[in-house]
């Protein structure tokens, strides 16, 4: 099936109305800043960081070699790359291991049984949204994917929204800027990965309805379910722009 997955869409549909949620977006924003005054600061970006001492950089391996886990929160990520859009260097793929996930969350069943072995039980694991990044370490989009591309369990867009909150990367490997960073910037984002995650539900249920003979969680033709462009500058500017001004 031929499926688009970039979004053009108003960046200012996804501020918040609320001045309270504004706030929260714009202290995320805050924190994104303050890891990349200490990283270049130091002459480092964020990628940079990720590889540094993982020698030869090779697609689709992922770095580092063992993933990045918050044994706490159950928050895990990787870096890596593979037949990139234009200008990607690279992207985080950001999860939420079953013992970090609320308890109502329950992997959805499935209409066409997957060859695939789906992780089950303490070895469920779910993906919350991947992070396009351009060569120079700065993020440039936002997202989602079919679940054969990373092996998940699939989780309808309402509990992976909500596995969201428990998403921290609170210790130093291999980075704690970007430890910091990433957690920060998936709340700075808030907004647009809900989007991103309710849309690809949407993806997926015109796909299977358009195909019900076919499995499209296994569809290699459908890999990405929605792509958005991000730019943390332009997106803090307008949420400052929303905010009352005071007499």
């Amino acid at each position: 099936m031929t499926h688009n997955p970039v979004l053009s869409l108003d960046q200012a549909q996804f501020v918040p109305h609320d001045a309270v949620a504004r706030e929260a977006l714009l202290a995320a924003a805050a924190e994104v800043r303050e890891c990349y005054r200490v990283l270049v600061k130091g002459g480092l970006n964020v990628v940079g960081e990720v590889l540094r001492g993982e020698g030869t950089f090779f697609q689709m391996q992922h770095y580092p070699a063992d993933d990045v886990y918050d044994r706490d929160s159950h928050g895990q990520y990787y870096y890596h790359a593979h037949r990139g859009g234009k200008g990607e260097h690279g992207h985080f793929h950001t999860f939420m291991r079953g013992k970090g996930m609320p308890p109502a969350c329950v992997a959805q069943p499935y209409a066409q049984p997957s060859r695939a072995q789906w992780p089950v039980d303490a070895e469920a694991i779910s993906h919350l949204i991947a992070v396009s990044m351009d060569a120079y370490g700065y993020p440039m989009g936002l997202f989602a994917c079919n679940r054969w591309v990373t092996g998940e369990t699939w989780y309808s867009a309402s509990d992976v929204i909500s596995m969201l909150d428990g998403f921290a990367i609170d210790h130093a490997k291999p980075s704690w800027p970007v430890n910091r960073w990433l957690t920060a910037l998936l709340r700075l984002y808030r907004p647009q990965i809900e989007y991103l995650l309710q849309h690809r539900d949407q993806v997926i249920a015109h796909a299977q309805a358009a195909q019900p003979s076919v499995d499209v969680l296994e569809d290699r033709q459908l890999e990405i379910t929605g792509y958005l462009p991000i730019n943390v500058d332009s997106w803090t500017a307008l949420l400052n722009t929303s905010l009352p001004q005071s007499a």
